[in-house]
């Protein structure tokens, strides 16, 4: 996974605010550029509210978007470089504008439900999850609010598949990257009390360590394994310590489309219950090799 270029889908209320924060910071640590995009409904091709011809209406929704940016600036600076693009839906025509200005991953809010430290899954999220040809990286309610330092660890929910293996090589790039530790999490969900065999454990750190070579690096980051253990996701997601500047890396399912992000019934449950950021990977090709850019 390349790390140099990151979009940040833009709205100028709470949730905007939140993606933006988490963007800014990945850019900064990963040294990438920062480009902020805010995708609007295409003008009426029939005259708009107020009789307002095409012309006149497009004009309002450009000043509505530029009134946001000077919000974005004042968190951001004039280093970042800001988008406007017209589409129906804000998940696709950010897929567009990552494709022309060749961005690497897409950060957005959560949606507007949901909790405070969650993330709600709304119609941008939505469609993002099942079309984006780059990862995407979603921001829980309320990061803004009180926002780490600096991405401190990325933890992977793994299993032992092909879709997994290769996830967890682009996941060991990033580590290195962005100079970070890297966690590996199993959950096991539904038996109140499970019994892990070690080589279980014995042969996840094998594979992590097998595909962070894959990764070669002078600077190779630490790998810790664990398992969590619950009667449903959201219980399983609870018996663990997460750092504040955490990011939870989920791969997209193995039946999915290649690079393209898609997710099954079990990565939807993890990102509900997820208490920092996700960035959810697509699908990789299995045996795939990563290198480290940076």
């Amino acid at each position: 996974m390349k790390l140099e270029h990151v979009l940040a889908g833009f709205l100028p209320d709470s949730r905007g605010h939140d993606g933006l924060v988490l963007a800014e910071l990945l850019s900064a640590q990963a040294g990438a550029r920062l480009s902020v995009a805010t995708i609007q409904p295409p003008p009426w091709s029939t005259p708009g509210p107020g009789r307002a011809d095409e012309s006149a209406w497009r004009a309002y929704l450009l000043e509505q978007v530029e009134a946001g940016f000077e919000e974005a600036r004042k968190r951001v600076g004039e280093h970042a470089a800001f988008v406007s693009h017209f589409h129906r839906g804000s998940g696709r025509g950010l897929v567009e504008v990552a494709r022309e200005i060749g961005a690497d991953v897409i950060v957005i809010g959560s949606g507007p439900r949901g909790a405070k430290a969650r993330i709600s899954l709304g119609s941008t999220a939505d469609q993002l999850l099942h079309a984006s040809p780059v990862p995407v990286l979603l921001t829980p309610k309320g990061y803004a609010e009180n926002p780490p330092a600096r991405i401190e660890r990325l933890t992977v929910a793994y299993r032992r598949a092909p879709s997994c293996d290769a996830a967890l090589a682009v996941a060991a790039a990033t580590a290195v990257t962005l100079a970070v530790p890297l966690r590996l999490v199993t959950l096991v969900v539904g038996a109140s009390r499970a019994r892990i065999e070690q080589d279980m454990l014995e042969g996840l750190r094998a594979q992590a360590m097998t595909d962070l070579e894959r990764a070669a690096s002078s600077r190779r980051p630490e790998v810790a394994v664990e398992t969590l253990e619950g009667r449903n996701v959201a219980q399983a997601m609870g018996g663990t310590d997460w750092l504040d500047g955490e990011l939870i890396v989920l791969a997209s399912s193995g039946s999915g489309p290649l690079r393209r992000v898609f997710l099954g019934d079990t990565s939807v449950k993890i990102i509900r219950a997820a208490p920092r950021p996700v960035l959810v990977l697509p699908r990789q090709p299995s045996g795939s090799r990563q290198t480290v850019t940076k």
